[in-house]
């Protein structure tokens, strides 16, 4: 199975999109954000929590490419921000077990 980090490095998204969500990561709460997009009393993982925004933004994309009338691109920058600061979270997160870990 591929690792989620890897999932979300192979998106390829439309620049507008992505410089939009860059902008919108000053303002990301984890615990309010992903408590609204995942619908969730308590925020998951960061592992767990990609996984989920990876399928819900793979919908949209799917709806933006199909120009479906149900798209949001407010939705899927919002998807997108959670995704990124995600992301580089869990990055943080292995980074540091990295730098913690006993050499042998």
């Amino acid at each position: 199975m591929e690792d989620v980090l890897t999932r979300v490095s192979r998106l390829e998204r439309p620049q507008i999109l992505v410089q939009t969500a860059r902008q919108g990561l000053t303002d990301y709460y984890r615990n309010r954000h992903l408590r609204r997009l995942l619908q969730a009393d308590v925020p998951p993982r960061a592992s767990d929590a990609l996984v989920r925004l990876l399928d819900m933004e793979a919908a949209l994309d799917f709806q933006r490419r199909q120009d479906r009338a149900a798209y949001s691109i407010a939705r899927h920058v919002e998807v997108l921000i959670a995704l990124m600061a995600e992301a580089a979270s869990l990055r943080a997160t292995r980074k540091s077990r990295r730098r913690l870990e006993p050499l042998d």
